[in-house]
């Protein structure tokens, strides 16, 4: 089974036989999502000028050039060496036009959200349970993923209705040989089941057919939206363990937004846990940030804000959302539970929040747009008594 290193390393061959032809492909006349000369066109992006965009697998970037020119910030990632090079000798210095080569996830995971991600067919070459996830962290709130997949291809085979990948032949322009690939080509409704699981909307599902009777060839046109309201989940439907009722969330915000790592469960959180016998909720917030985080405060530096009160099937669980004002070092991971630490906007949350961190952030700044079960929050009148 090919894999998806496989699958850059045939179009970085692509993209080297292209670089040794020497061929000039003209500038975009009419923008096409699979099927030449047939479906939406650049309007189903809307109007771009003034966005900051992510086009996913730009290859020759041609695209990405034609919306810089039309007022967008384009970061256009590739993660083949070949095409890359291709577009930097093309677009060597185009204004708002940045050329990046990197994996598509890990490109995701450590820029700044964007209003617009789209991608001209390269969507389905990725596993969508490692994609989804990054594309959603990827967009701000409101923002727009609008992508283009193949659902059925030339042999006319159909969509797969499991979210599996098969086996399909990438014919390069320009060479002769067949290229087997792993790609998951999936049905509309499987689509939207992956796009409303992991916190998106769909918005419009549009069919791409070839006009020629004889080209079985047909893609779909997906556009979806993330909420503008983050929304929250528990990590799983057990309650939690009677010694982790009583627990401290460590609110770390500075001019960069707010401290979160990412639980292997796949939630977003602040660095928080249990409170150790004979510890003040400060002293045990200051611990357990520099436990997960690697970042050194004083109890004198945190601010206890109060209390907050649920329950979860059947247990009361106590968390004290506790502010840090002064601290020293970098994020690092420390645990293996947790990782990914960085300072987010408060404008462009990552999604879903684990359901306590949303509770404290929420008893900190209330106006935050944060969906959570409700917890009774009783404020401190003294701000750093722990």
């Amino acid at each position: 089974m090919t894999t998806e290193k496989d699958t850059v390393e045939i179009w970085n061959t692509y993209g080297t036989h292209q670089l040794t032809r020497g061929l000039e492909l003209p500038e975009l006349d009419r923008w096409e999502w699979g099927v030449p000369a047939t479906g939406p066109g650049i309007n189903a992006l809307g109007e771009v000028a003034g966005l900051r965009v992510l086009d996913l697998g730009s290859g020759l970037g041609r695209h990405a050039a034609k919306l810089a020119g039309l007022g967008a910030e384009v970061t256009a990632v590739d993660a083949s060496p070949a095409q890359h090079q291709r577009a930097l000798t093309r677009y060597p210095d185009t204004p708002g036009l940045h050329l990046v080569c990197a994996d598509a996830v890990l490109h995701l995971q450590a820029a700044d959200p964007y209003d617009l991600i789209y991608s001209v067919g390269s969507v389905p070459f990725l596993d969508p349970g490692r994609l989804l996830p990054a594309l959603v962290n990827g967009l701000k709130p409101g923002g727009r993923l609008v992508f283009s997949a193949l659902h059925t291809n030339s042999h006319g085979t159909g969509p797969s209705t499991e979210v599996t990948p098969r086996p399909e032949i990438l014919r390069l322009p320009g060479t002769t040989e067949d290229h087997p690939v792993n790609m998951w080509v999936l049905t509309p409704q499987l689509w939207e089941d992956l796009l409303v699981q992991h916190g998106l909307t769909l918005e419009e599902a549009t069919a791409i057919d070839s006009p020629k009777p004889d080209n079985r060839v047909s893609y779909r046109l997906y556009t979806a939206r993330r909420p503008e309201r983050v929304p929250s989940r528990p990590r799983t439907s057990a309650p939690p363990p009677p010694n982790t009722a009583l627990g401290v969330g460590v609110i770390v915000h500075g001019a960069d937004g707010v401290l979160l790592g990412r639980h292997r469960r796949r939630t977003w959180e602040l660095a928080g846990g249990t409170v150790e016998p004979g510890e003040t909720f400060a002293e045990a917030a200051v611990r357990e940030l520099h436990e997960e985080a690697g970042l050194v405060a004083d109890p004198e530096d945190a601010q206890v804000l109060g209390t907050l009160l649920d329950r979860v099937g059947g247990v009361v669980r106590l968390t004290v959302p506790v502010r840090i004002t002064r601290w020293s070092g970098v994020p690092q991971q420390r645990e293996e539970a947790i990782g990914s630490w960085r300072f987010w906007p408060l404008s462009a949350l990552p999604q879903p929040l684990f359901v306590p961190s949303a509770q404290c952030l929420t008893a900190w700044q209330p106006a935050l747009p944060l969906d959570h079960p409700p917890a009774h929050f009783q404020p401190y009148g003294r701000p750093g008594r722990g």
